[in-house]
């Protein structure tokens, strides 16, 4: 599976919003959510994959980034595995 666009669902602390500001005609705006591009965006996700699935990591998932690759031995038991980690998303 593809996290499509997933750094975009992490939310950024407060504190950092300011470092990620830019100005336009409009005015100056400033990231809430983590964009892609950012220095330490791939870490922060992997680490935020890993301690969401530290518990299926090398048994039933394995997760690299954005991408996730759900693994099972039986049909069933495939099913049961995606459930679980959709509900964890």
């Amino acid at each position: 599976m593809d996290a499509y666009s997933g750094y975009n669902k992490i939310m950024m602390h407060e504190d950092d919003t300011s470092e990620t500001s830019f100005i336009i005609k409009r005015g100056t705006y400033c990231y809430k959510v983590m964009p892609f591009g950012l220095k330490n965006t791939g870490a922060t996700y992997q680490r935020l994959m890993n301690k969401i699935f530290k518990e299926q990591i090398g048994k039933t998932i394995e997760v690299y980034v954005d991408d996730m690759l759900v693994k099972a031995p039986k049909r069933a038991d495939h099913i049961e595995n995606l459930a679980k980690v959709f509900s964890l998303l």
